[in-house]
Formats: structure tokens, C-alpha cells, sequence
């Protein structure tokens, strides 16, 4: 079956041979040079996206391409500072390709993709296994439903999420009453965002409140606590990001129920629970 990809990627001087590279290897490549044109799609089988594209971060196209499909993402970059590679595999890519490589390099990282990728659906449509019989105790298994996220056109209402409680002085912070266990850099950027939610904090002031006011590392390292904390929240949309401006705990109408025994309450309602010092 001929795989067919999707390359993202402005420098022309990079993807005329690229296209024309993967054409000799039986893959039939459509080209996009921007952001918004990738995020239209079609997806085809895997998506070689570029990180440095001309109106939008990679890493943004790789967030919303993960929202509405689980297609194979092996990223293209110039970029060789570890905290892109982290952060680009936390939201969703499968593989991480640093420029210059060689075509040998990504074809065999292609196949290992898509290998892996057809496993998976594979093990997805095998047909379950028979109901057992009442000759025995039956067991119940529980399996978690995939949810898969239609197009932003289609979406559905928001579901309500669970109450987040942050409390500043034990530092710990539960979610609908389980317990998220952080890092200590990762609870305080949390409980700044708590401070004011849906304030928007910049990544500026994020840095010096949380890091220092004099830190010089990649600024790549605040995206990838970032990242984190949504994975370990259990929800993206807890924290918004707003492009070019910088983050935001979301607001949510509704009054949070559900907050562990001892754990501190009384914020308003029409917000996550944040627990004040």
C-alpha cells in the first residue's frame, strides 16, 4: 500500500527535494508551506511537519492536528535544544528528526512510524472476545472509552470538568478529589495561575515569578512544564494559551463539587477551585 504523507515546510530549497526524494521511494507526498494550510489537511497517512514555519509555531500546528486526529506527526526542525524534542513528543508527535538528515534516516524513521501506527489500529479492530459463559464467576472489566475529538466545526459543548483544588500551604493540588502529585516547579507555576483565574500571565512574568528574574535558559523550558501539567491535570483546556500574549487558568461556569475531605474551599463559583493561602 503506497503511504501517502503530508509535508510542512516554507523553505522551498528543503522540501522540492524532499517531495521528489520521497516520490522515489513509492510515497506519494502533498506539500503545504504554512501553518494554516497544514491544519486544513488532508493528513494522508503521516505528517512530516517543520517546527519553524512562517505564521505559526510547529508545535502549535502539532497541537491542533493531535485535536482532531491521531495521524503519525515525525517533526522536522532545525531546532536541536532538548526542550522542543520534549515538549513536541508531550504534545502528541511520534518522532523528532533534527536538520540536516539524511533521506535514508527519514525514510526508515517513516516506516517505523507507520509501523508502529498500523499495529496499533490493528489491535484496535480485532473483534472482542467472546462473552463468557455462566459456567463460571463472570468478571467485569472496565475498558476506558477513546475519545476521539471530532473537527472544531462539529465539537460538542464543553463537558464540565472536574473541581481543581490547589492548596498553597501543604502544596498539594487534587482534581475532582485524586491527588496530582507535582514537582516543586510544577506547583508553583500552577499555583501563580491560581493567583487570578483567567488573568492572562505573560511568559515574562511567568519567568521571573516562578524562575528567576535573571534566567537566561530556553524559554522552551516554561512550554514543556506547561505540557506537563496538562497531561497531568488530565485536561488541556485547564490552561489556555493565548499566542503571542501568554497563558491563563479557564475560567468554568458552574460550582465545583466533589473536593476531597480537609481540602480548602470557598472560592466563587464560575471559577476552578484555588485554594488561597
Amino acid at each position: 500500500m503506497t503511504v501517502r504523507a503530508l509535508l510542512i515546510e516554507d523553505d522551498e530549497t528543503i522540501a522540492e527535494p524532499l517531495v521528489e526524494g520521497l516520490g522515489r521511494y513509492g510515497l506519494m507526498v502533498g506539500h503545504v508551506g504554512t501553518g494554516a494550510a497544514g491544519l486544513e489537511g488532508p493528513y494522508g497517512d503521516i505528517v512530516l511537519l517543520d517546527l519553524g514555519l512562517p505564521d505559526m509555531d510547529g508545535i502549535d500546528v502539532c497541537r491542533g492536528i493531535r485535536q482532531v486526529s491521531d495521524v503519525p506527526i515525525i517533526m522536522l526542525t532545525a531546532r536541536g535544544e532538548e526542550a522542543d524534542r520534549v515538549l513536541g513528543l508531550e504534545l502528541g508527535a511520534d518522532d523528532y528528526l533534527a536538520k540536516p538528515f539524511s533521506m535514508r534516516e527519514l525514510i526508515a524513521r517513516i516506516r517505523a512510524v507507520t509501523r508502529r501506527s498500523q499495529r496499533a489500529t490493528s489491535t484496535a479492530a480485532a473483534p472482542a472476545a467472546p462473552a463468557p459463559t455462566a459456567t463460571g464467576p463472570a468478571t467485569a472489566v472496565t475498558t476506558p472509552a477513546t475519545a476521539v475529538t471530532p473537527p472544531a466545526a462539529a465539537q460538542p459543548p464543553p463537558r464540565e470538568q472536574e473541581p481543581l483544588v490547589v492548596d498553597r500551604r501543604t502544596r498539594q493540588v487534587w482534581v475532582g478529589g485524586a491527588p496530582v502529585t507535582l514537582t516543586p516547579k510544577e506547583f508553583e507555576l500552577l499555583a501563580l495561575l491560581t493567583e487570578d483565574p483567567g488573568a492572562v500571565y505573560s511568559r515574562q512574568q511567568i519567568l521571573d515569578r516562578v524562575w528567576d528574574p535573571h534566567f537566561h535558559g530556553p524559554t522552551k523550558t516554561l512550554d514543556v512544564h506547561i505540557a506537563t501539567l496538562r497531561r497531568k491535570l488530565g485536561d488541556p483546556a485547564w490552561i489556555q494559551t493565548l499566542r503571542g500574549v501568554g497563558f491563563r487558568l479557564a475560567v468554568h461556569s458552574g460550582v465545583p463539587a466533589g473536593a476531597p475531605a480537609g481540602a480548602p474551599s470557598g472560592v466563587p463559583s464560575g471559577v476552578p477551585e484555588a485554594a488561597r493561602p
